[in-house]
């Protein structure tokens, strides 16, 4: 079901040092999420969304919130979308809200971060092309498409996302994965993940940013499980066995799993990280 909803604000300040995803700022456009990823941490219950799959929230004064809190802000810098609910589901079609927030970003001068599952995103290419310094992550958890129909059951295919990976690269932008989460006995094997790189580096990927494992917790670990008990028999049994009631679940050999793909990831000039331009260097006084 789709609601849509008035949003007090939308962009947030990311905290810290983002060393890895160089963003500045977040927002989220819509709450909820119809790619139906299995392993989604979103629906757990800090997040308030009862029915993730299902109700898709829609920032119908999003792009007004935008402008007025984007002509507040005194660094210009890099804007990340998706951080808990994909810009280009399938509602984005209706609404168009992340195509109009590209615009105020390329208008007001902001870099843009954009992180999804969806080839949606060509349809805005000309409109990424005109923000500063656009970086694009395709999550990728497998390269495997029958896998992937079972455990992100209404995105795109990763052959499709490859695809659109490769025309963005073309046509200039930064683009890459984000390989998270791992999941342990399913997505945790070195093949996988070795062919995850090599993938990205065919296809015009500069970057992979890893997490060699999952979380799980409250109404997520109860989703999981279920989709578990139907997809892969057998396998809830193996987890509450290794991990119980843990937040966090390490993939199998995580180690040896890093270390290979470090050694992969070198040997193609690939970074952990979304490689950015240097700020330009401020004159000295004499």
């Amino acid at each position: 079901m789709i609601q849509e909803i008035q949003a007090k604000t939308l962009v947030s300040r990311v905290p810290g040092d983002d060393r890895v995803f160089g963003m500045k700022y977040n927002l989220n456009l819509y709450r909820g999420c119809e790619h139906r990823c299995i392993y989604c941490d979103s629906r757990s219950e800090c997040y308030g969304i009862e029915n993730f799959d299902r109700d898709v929230l829609v920032k119908v004064n999003a792009i007004e919130l935008l402008e007025k809190e984007l002509a507040s802000k005194r660094v210009k810098g890099p804007v990340g979308f998706g951080s808990m609910s994909d810009p280009y589901t399938p509602v984005e079609l209706r609404y168009n809200l992340t195509a109009q927030a590209l615009q105020v970003l390329a208008r007001r001068g902001f870099p843009a971060h954009m992180n999804t599952k969806s080839d949606l995103i060509l349809r805005d290419l000309p409109l990424l092309t005109q923000v500063p310094n656009p970086t694009v992550a395709f999550t990728l958890t497998t390269s495997d498409d029958d896998l992937a129909r079972k455990i992100e059951p209404g995105a795109p295919l990763p052959s499709a996302r490859l695809r659109a990976m490769q025309t963005l690269a073309e046509a200039g932008v930064t683009v890459g994965v984000s390989l998270m989460p791992v999941l342990p006995f399913i997505t945790d094997q070195p093949e996988t993940i070795l062919a995850i790189v090599e993938q990205t580096a065919a296809h015009g990927g500069s970057f992979i940013i890893p997490w060699f494992g999952m979380s799980l917790r409250d109404r997520q670990r109860v989703h999981y499980y279920a989709c578990l008990e139907r997809l892969f028999p057998g396998l809830r049994e193996r987890y509450e066995k290794r991990f119980g009631t843990s937040y966090g679940c390490k993939a199998n050999d995580a180690t040896v799993l890093s270390r290979a793909f470090t050694q992969r990831c070198a040997e193609y000039g690939i970074t952990p990280h979304i490689p950015r331009p240097a700020p330009p260097e401020q004159l000295k006084l004499f």
